[in-house]
């Protein structure tokens, strides 16, 4: 197609000033697909020349990058060598003289703001390590992270890595059962909390809620606790201890220990968008590598940046921010809450404030701006940004749209980013070298081999939808599933051996952009024809209705399945419930015909999600067919469900 079908066009001078294009130029390749194809060819060389380009330290070099023997499902990464994630983190950046380079700006739903450079940072992380040495913790102990985004978060993720032991982070929204049943999988010796944390101007009591927690936990033996609100704790002598008290009265600080680069770092459970979470497990050079790839070389993240992306802990963005933001040297911007409290524009607040030049944003939180007042955006000066940065669900074109022109002004690139948490990351993503199209991504990920398959493992052509999948194995990818090695087989590699399936739909443009269409297990079956939600919430959110929509499929004696949809008011839109739903189940026919009607149109005040913003629509679903919605402790907004029972139809 013409460029002129493309909505934006690296220039000479962004493409030029990228690191992707300093990689090429260093290993004489004429562009990212050139770079693609030897990543394929040569992927020994391709990850030894990311880690050598970023700089990342190994105390004993390794040996070899990457050994097949066991398979490609199981991989062993830089064999033979030594290293600290904490060490490149930290140390690294002291080193590099950004000592007094500010390391983290932190706002507080009450607007209470507090600064942290990259030597206060390692000074708090030093003595927490020291602490957690003391009470006996170190190399393989599971040490679990149950607090909000405040700057002590980073300090105590940098210690579990410093002592050796592994990180288990917890979303800070879980419930006492949610929290007892990881720390149980993970057979976790230890909690790093807090005494609570704000939520839209409630006070959530996380201490309290743990000290619950732990009675099905016995596996814990120690509680450090941060206090953040001035919250009374009743601590439990032997097991509790005060942040401040344990960090000050442990000692000389002592040198990160030396891991095998392939040890763990961290393991994190899934969402459960699509069933039970999952443990997944990621390593010091696993993690260090995947996120330099994907942040510095191909979203452009560099020292200098200031990056905002609104995350918790629980969820792979808040350890990825983390990481990313410190082993690039960029100041990273913690912002305890929600996006839209105490007013609506926060996020783009906090940008405007902070000089915020990364933003990213979940496209649900997109699609809750677009139908609010339009000084929301325009009462911001956003001049600061320099990339878009968008994952966690799919976009539709209208709101990709809004988002490019009201808050990128139409000359800011969105660099889609998707891949999950059992990646590491992305497996698709955008870069500043690819011309955009709405909701498109610039390609896959180098050293992922990503192609798209039918359900024979088969690559599928140029337009034709399939099942995304990898033909190699990356360094990012977790190293199994945490005491589940069959579970971790017969979810991604057995169905086509020598093949990840990741679960999602995807295609590719006559161009050589890729899409995404929703979750393959979310595919809907009328009479003999499959589609994905996206494709029928698009049409939903394009009547201007609504501002958010669940398209799932219902068990129905006819057709075999019926689509049912949850939809969310447009506030804008004042037209009665019975004739809207027409409306919407009209836009549903006229898009992809007849047999896709929608059975029926259900208005709900909001949708279950996950604390970062993916519709839950298996529960959706459930709910909707009278059955069992399974295991929901990743639902931030269990109001939600109540509606989505009683909500009126059409």
């Amino acid at each position: 197609m013409a460029l002129q079908d493309f909505v934006w066009n690296p220039d000479d001078e962004i493409v030029r000033d990228s690191n992707l294009q300093r990689f090429l130029l260093r290993h004489g390749l004429a562009d990212f697909a050139a770079l693609g194809k030897r990543a394929l060819d040569e992927p020994h060389w391709f990850w030894n020349a990311v880690i050598e380009h970023h700089d990342i330290r190994f105390s004993r070099p390794y040996e070899q990058v990457l050994d097949l023997s066991d398979g490609i499902a199981w991989p062993r990464w830089c064999i033979n060598g030594r290293t600290n994630l904490a060490t490149n983190c930290l140390d690294r950046n002291l080193e590099l003289g950004r000592g007094d380079v500010m390391a983290i700006v932190y706002e507080g739903e009450d607007g209470t703001v507090r600064r942290w450079t990259y030597a206060e940072l390692a000074a708090a992380s030093a003595s927490c390590a020291a602490g957690l040495r003391a009470l006996g913790l170190g190399r393989g102990d599971v040490v679990a992270l149950y607090m909000p985004m405040v700057p002590e978060v980073a300090a105590a993720f940098f210690a579990i890595a410093s002592i050796g032991a592994v990180a288990l982070p917890l979303f800070s929204g879980f419930g006492p059962a949610a929290v007892a049943g990881r720390l149980r999988d993970a057979s976790a010796k230890a909690v790093i909390t807090a005494d609570g944390t704000m939520r839209r101007g409630r006070v959530i009591e996380m201490k309290a809620a743990l000290d619950r927690a732990l009675d099905e936990a016995p596996s814990v033996r120690n509680v450090v606790v941060l206090e953040h609100l001035g919250i009374a704790t009743d601590p439990i002598e032997g097991r509790d201890h005060d942040w401040h008290e344990l960090a000050s009265g442990a000692g000389v600080p002592a040198p990160a220990v030396a891991m095998d680069a392939d040890d763990p770092l961290m393991v994190i459970f899934t969402s459960g968008t699509t069933g039970r979470p999952k443990g997944t497990i990621h390593t010091h050079c696993g993690a260090m590598v995947k996120n330099a790839l994907d942040l510095g070389m191909l979203l452009d993240m560099r020292a200098g940046d200031v990056l905002l992306w609104m995350s918790d802990m629980g969820w792979l963005v808040g350890p990825k921010t983390i990481i990313g933001s410190a082993l690039l040297g960029t100041t990273l911007i913690l912002a305890e809450g929600t996006p839209d409290y105490p007013d609506d524009g926060r996020l783009l607040r906090l940008a405007e404030e902070h000089n915020a030049t990364f933003l990213g944003m979940a496209p649900t939180v997109a699609r809750s701006f677009m139908g609010k007042d339009p000084a929301i955006v325009t009462r911001h000066d956003l001049s600061s940004l320099r990339v878009l940065v968008s994952t966690g669900e799919l976009w539709d074109r209208d709101s990709w749209l809004w988002f490019f022109n009201a808050v990128g002004k139409g000359r800011r690139p969105i660099l889609n980013y998707a891949g999950g948490t059992e990646i590491g990351g992305a497996i698709l993503i955008g870069t500043v070298h690819h011309p955009l199209r709405p909701c498109a991504f610039g390609g896959p990920v180098p050293g992922t081999g990503a192609v798209i398959v039918d359900a024979d493992g088969q690559p599928v052509t140029t337009g034709r939808k399939g099942e995304l999948a990898m033909r190699q194995t990356s360094i990012g990818l977790t190293r199994g599933l945490w005491n589940d090695r069959q579970r971790y087989m017969d979810t991604y590699w057995n169905r086509h051996p020598g093949l990840w399936l990741q679960g999602d739909v995807a295609s590719v443009d006559e161009d050589g952009l890729w899409y995404l269409h929703g979750r393959a297990d979310d595919t809907i079956k009328i009479a003999g024809k499959r589609t994905g939600p996206g494709e029928i919430e698009q049409l939903l959110l394009e009547t201007g209705l609504i501002a958010e929509a669940a398209a799932v499929g219902v068990p129905d004696p006819l057709k075999g399945e019926a689509i049912v949809c949850a939809c969310v008011r447009n506030r804008a839109a004042d037209t009665p419930d019975a004739k809207a739903a027409e409306v919407l189940k009209d836009a549903v026919a006229a898009g992809l015909g007849t047999p896709f009607r929608p059975r029926e149109i259900r208005f709900v005040e909001d949708l279950p999600k996950t604390r970062n913003q993916k519709i839950m629509r298996r529960v959706v679903r459930a709910i909707l067919s009278g059955q069992d919605p399974g295991d929901m402790s990743a639902l931030a907004n269990p109001e939600a469900l109540a509606g989505l029972g009683s909500a009126g139809s059409s």
